[in-house]
């Protein structure tokens, strides 16, 4: 996707102080699907951290566990209203961002406006 700059329209902030993170390769444990944001799942990761991963970047093994498959990072992004972002790839509602401060991270694409 070719980069995109967006307008925050509504604040966004972080839901977990400590995002889980995995790297191709890792195996983590799988819970449900989210309702409200059906691409991600609940995953654990193996030092025990949980948190909402995209389904699509996991390979499952059959056994309520998965392997990872591409580098990944739950971190979102603080942002208030008016703030400037630069749109690095979107995914199940969300975007991956980048603040004017240098700052990366998710926020939900409702709360974004293309420039």
């Amino acid at each position: 996707m070719d980069m995109k700059h967006a307008r925050v329209v509504r604040d966004n902030r972080t839901q977990y102080a400590n995002p889980i993170r995995f790297v191709p390769g890792e195996a983590v444990t799988l819970g449900a699907r989210d309702t409200e944001w059906p691409a991600f799942i609940w995953t654990i990761t193996t030092d025990g951290n949980a948190g909402w991963a995209p389904f699509d970047w996991l390979q499952p093994l059959g056994d309520g566990r998965a392997e990872t498959l591409r580098d990944y990072s739950a971190q979102e992004l603080d942002v208030d209203t008016g703030d400037e972002v630069v749109l690095e790839y979107e995914l199940g509602g969300w975007c991956w961002c980048k603040h004017a401060d240098g700052r990366c991270g998710w926020a939900p694409t409702e709360h974004l406006e293309r420039a």
